[in-house]
């Protein structure tokens, strides 16, 4: 999955003008009750704004201006900051992870920076839920495996063999040369308990099996 798969469209996201004022800019962020946005100049990204940007701009400020002042005559390119705060459409959808650590909202850029929408900290975690089937009900089986060549292939022999519906399937501690922890989220039905006892015959040890 892509990037662009899962943004949601410029005209669909809120950003703010470089030329607009600050007392604009709160306006916006208030009615719509967001974070932040990003700053546009001529279609170009060219960093963010938020309401931290803007009351820590006017406090560390050296210049003597009152508040009503600073916002009417300030621009929102005078305090756009994070101008790397963004990713290109045609990234993966999982090198977004690391960057939702001090906004909700991550801009999407193409090659020459022009802005073509926004992906969101609900957006990511809206595909965390599908990847673990969470929106449908199931039986969810947790086990771990040795870490050797064909495990999951061997994985997906037993699941064809039992005829089980799969809903979602995720495997964790890629880098640990001992054990990989797996979870596996299947349809419910009448051989979930001969279907474990294979998976453990086979080596996988059980961890815990629950519906959810």
């Amino acid at each position: 999955m892509f990037v662009k798969g899962i943004m949601k469209p410029a005209h669909k996201s809120f950003t703010a003008e470089s030329s607009a004022s600050l007392s604009e800019v709160l306006n916006v962020l208030d009615e719509k009750d967001i974070e932040a946005m990003p700053v546009l100049k001529s279609g170009q990204f060219t960093g963010m704004i938020s309401k931290e940007i803007i009351f820590r701009t006017y406090f560390y400020s050296e210049e003597e201006m009152d508040r009503k002042t600073f916002l009417r005559e300030t621009t929102a390119g005078d305090v756009a900051m994070y101008e790397g705060f963004y990713i290109h459409d045609e990234e993966v959808f999982e090198h977004t992870l690391p960057l939702f650590k001090g906004f909700s909202v991550l801009a999407v850029v193409n090659e020459s920076k022009k802005f073509l929408g926004l992906v969101t900290r609900f957006d990511v975690i809206e595909q965390f839920e599908s990847a673990f089937g969470v929106k449908k009900q199931g039986v969810r089986i947790a086990f771990t495996s040795e870490e050797s060549s064909g495990r999951i292939e061997r994985l997906g022999d037993i699941i064809k063999s039992y005829h089980e519906n799969v809903i979602s399937l995720a495997t964790f501690d890629e880098t640990d040369k001992l054990a990989r922890r797996i979870v596996l989220k299947i349809e419910d039905n009448d051989n979930i308990e001969a279907f474990t006892k294979k998976l453990e015959k086979t080596g996988f040890r059980i961890l815990s099996v629950k519906n959810v």
